[in-house]
């Protein structure tokens, strides 16, 4: 498995400048990140959470965690953590856990922490546990369309 489809298809209908980076296989966003010796800062993960009734997705930096009260705060809502049997099925085209950070490519409402910015590019899993995509963190936010809040702590 390469790249999801549906992700590459978004992008290139988008015109949206990307490389594609492939690894070894890593399961979590800082072995990605070190696998690719790149900054766990610049690396991007998707979390899947509950808000309220809806799932939502929150993409961070990959060494900190959601902050579930400063997010809840953001969404107007109580939210928790979705374990993977919930979300299983949400990313036909996506080995489980390795889901890029378009909510809206998944019906979901996307969030994403501001340190993002920091970085002129980001760095995401592209569907697997051995590839990802790098971009313009401003191509992102545009095509993406999240919505841009503080919700991640230091671990």
């Amino acid at each position: 498995m390469s790249i999801s489809t549906r992700l590459k298809s978004f992008l290139d209908e988008n015109q949206i400048p990307y490389s594609v980076l492939t690894h070894t296989t890593a399961y979590t966003a800082q072995g990605a990140a070190a696998t690719m010796q790149i900054s766990g800062n610049e690396l991007a993960k998707s979390v899947v959470l509950w808000a309220g009734e809806e799932m939502i997705l929150a993409i961070l930096p990959a060494p900190n965690h959601v902050g579930l009260e400063k997010l809840a705060v953001e969404v107007g809502k109580s939210v928790r953590l979705a374990t993977e049997q919930e979300f299983s099925t949400l990313f036909p085209d996506c080995e489980l856990g390795a889901m890029p950070p378009f909510g809206s490519l998944y019906n979901l409402p996307a969030y994403v922490d501001e340190s993002l910015a920091a970085d002129e590019t980001i760095v995401f899993n592209a569907g697997t546990h051995r590839d990802a995509i790098r971009m313009q963190y401003h191509d992102f936010v545009r095509v993406a369309k999240p919505r841009v809040c503080s919700f991640a702590q230091r671990r």
